[in-house]
């Protein structure tokens, strides 16, 4: 009996401290919504495998001044880039794919830097953004880099040669999902669906017509002037050509595998655990884990970037932390997890002033800081 009570004395005390905790982490993030005037936050914080903190803070409509909730689903923006490298993944695995084969072989035209025409360009560089290939010509269409339908398709390319440099490309990705689709024979976001979310269990796409419009947060563009807030209509845009004239391999970048993912902050959470444990979420297995090691591991030494997901040591001072940000028509995203310890913050905000400092979106770098101080630290 009486150890009976102290150990229900014990987990007393346990439950008080935590709940101490999440009260400050709450008030922490609390204080900096009013600080910077955001208009809405989601926040997940996993420790050990588990969700300990689950809040949103502000708004999902500005204007009609309705609450965010914790369910709701945001454009998550370059965080997106993570679940196409997952998939490539995927297809390395069943030997549908090789990381170091020419992409011209995959994509249906030639990728060459005209400067460097001996040097192949192959999806591993592409997935760590050592290509060569630049986004001067804009991403939305792979017409801008094919020799066939785009006169100015060289300036597509920078100077350096295929694997001596890196440079932040979202062109990449949107190729990358146009391989998928001509390896796999589904349609990007539908491969997407039922190769990653539908096994962990997690509602999410790319395809808005597709997805619950009335759980999106609107994104609002923060403007220095007297206008404040804009709405940004242009990341929840129906797309007439997903369902009219879609070629596949080609009409890709319609559906954005660089940036268009909608989720929610607990089922992007959730994801973020898969990679956590290397691969592997509640006994299903998404990844191997060498795959997964793949991803998270830098490939060139002077970058901490993997697979769509890099290294940061100054997201939380101190610490090591692997994940990506996100940014994109007014929203912020981060997503750093801590695969040794099992922890890991996901937050997203739609819509907040566009300050930095070192490196990230000053909102999303003090809120992921709190909750590591108040939660993990």
């Amino acid at each position: 009996m009486y150890r009976k009570a102290l150990w229900l004395g014990w987990l007393l005390l346990v439950g008080v401290f935590v709940h101490a905790q999440v009260g400050k982490a709450d008030a922490a993030v609390q204080q900096i919504m009013n600080e910077t005037r955001a208009v809405g936050l989601s926040a997940v914080v996993v420790k050990n495998g588990k969700a300990v903190f689950n809040r949103a803070y502000g708004f999902k409509d500005l204007e009609n001044r309705i609450p965010l909730a914790p369910h709701h689903m945001f454009r998550i923006a370059s965080i997106s880039k993570s679940f196409s490298a997952t998939a490539i993944m995927q297809l390395v695995e069943s030997g549908k794919l090789n990381l170091d084969e020419d992409v011209s072989k995959l994509v249906g035209f030639t990728v060459r830097n005209p400067r460097h025409p001996n040097r192949i360009i192959s999806l591993r560089l592409m997935l760590s953004h050592l290509s060569s290939i630049n986004d001067s010509q804009g991403y939305f269409s792979l017409d801008v880099i094919d020799p066939s339908k785009n006169q100015n398709w060289e300036k597509a390319y920078s100077d350096f040669a295929p694997g001596d440099s890196f440079l932040y490309c979202n062109l990449n990705y949107n190729m990358i999902g146009s391989i998928i689709e001509r390896v796999s024979s589904e349609r990007f976001d539908q491969y997407v669906i039922h190769h990653v979310l539908d096994p962990l269990k997690i509602y999410g796409g790319y395809s808005v017509a597709e997805l619950d419009s009335s759980r999106f947060a609107y994104i609002y563009e923060y403007k220095g002037d007297s206008s404040g807030y804009v709405r940004s209509t242009g990341a929840y845009a129906v797309r007439p050509e997903i369902v009219n004239g879609y070629q596949m391999g080609r009409t890709t970048p319609v559906f954005s595998p660089t940036g268009g993912m909608k989720i929610s902050a607990p089922d992007l959470a959730q994801y973020m655990m898969m990679h956590m444990n290397y691969g592997t979420f509640k006994r299903k297995k998404v990844l191997s884990k060498e795959s997964a090691e793949i991803m998270q591991r830098p490939v060139s030494e002077k970058e901490p970037y993997g697979f769509a997901l890099e290294t940061s040591t100054t997201m939380v001072p101190g610490l090591s932390l692997i994940g990506h940000t996100g940014v994109a028509y007014g929203l912020y995203s981060a997503m750093f997890f801590d695969p040794a310890k099992r922890n890991g913050v996901v937050v997203i905000i739609n819509g907040c002033p566009p300050e930095y400092e070192s490196g990230y979106n000053a909102v999303i770098r003090k809120s992921v800081i709190a909750l590591y101080q108040n939660l993990l630290q």
